[in-house]
């Protein structure tokens, strides 16, 4: 079968206004939880895209750290390519591709760098060979070989022992703060429900049904 031909009908069910959550963070975080009942594979991934100063964009898996009213948080190198555009661009998108649901969600908003004490808090809770590797690379630069990151790995491993790992400089975080949130479920015959949550002053939110 040719590519073009490759196809499948979405019958999982349908989204209604009158089941959506007064805010987009509220209905998120009961997808979110359906996500993980349903063992999905990584339900917190989430592809990041980014626009530099030209307006190239580009894109990347990351993963959710942490979301509340405010936004939706990742972590990342502040040297990396992602963070390069950010410097030049802080209007993102987030997409979460939850497919074996038939759902997806698209956050578009501003990112803005986390205070260094909350990045420390995160930072400390990660495994100890993950705080070494945030040492060992220096994300988005271009590397001679497999062999050359390893050894950079050990000699940090072999510098630090069984001390603390700090935090590095290079090493931060950013909160997504929405604009927009968008809600789609799959349907038949490709009619599709789409919602879209608007923010509005004085921290309301507008909700529209979008044409799929």
């Amino acid at each position: 079968m040719e590519i073009d031909q490759w196809r499948r009908e979405y019958l999982r069910g349908g989204l209604h206004r009158a089941d959506l959550k007064v805010s987009p963070m509220e209905q998120f975080r009961q997808w979110l939880s359906e996500a993980v009942e349903a063992d999905l594979s990584d339900p917190s991934s989430m592809c990041l895209a980014t626009a530099d100063g030209s307006g190239q964009p580009s894109q990347r898996i990351v993963l959710l750290k942490g979301f509340d009213e405010r936004g939706f948080v990742f972590y990342t190198n502040l040297q990396s390519h992602k963070a390069r555009d950010i410097a030049a661009n802080a209007k993102v998108s987030l997409l979460f591709p939850w497919q074996s649901l038939e759902r997806q969600v698209i956050v578009y908003g501003r990112a803005v760098e986390l205070e260094r004490e909350e990045v420390q808090a995160y930072f400390r809770t990660r495994p100890r060979d993950s705080q070494l590797a945030a040492w060992a690379s220096q994300q988005s630069e271009p590397l001679q070989s497999r062999e050359q990151l390893q050894r950079q790995f050990d000699a940090v491993k072999s510098q630090y022992g069984d001390d603390e790992i700090p935090l590095p400089d290079s090493w931060g975080g950013y909160r997504v703060l929405p604009d927009a949130v968008e809600f789609w479920q799959g349907g038949a015959h490709r009619l599709h429900d789409r919602f879209i949550y608007r923010a509005e002053d004085g921290g309301q939110w507008k909700v529209e049904r979008l044409s799929p």
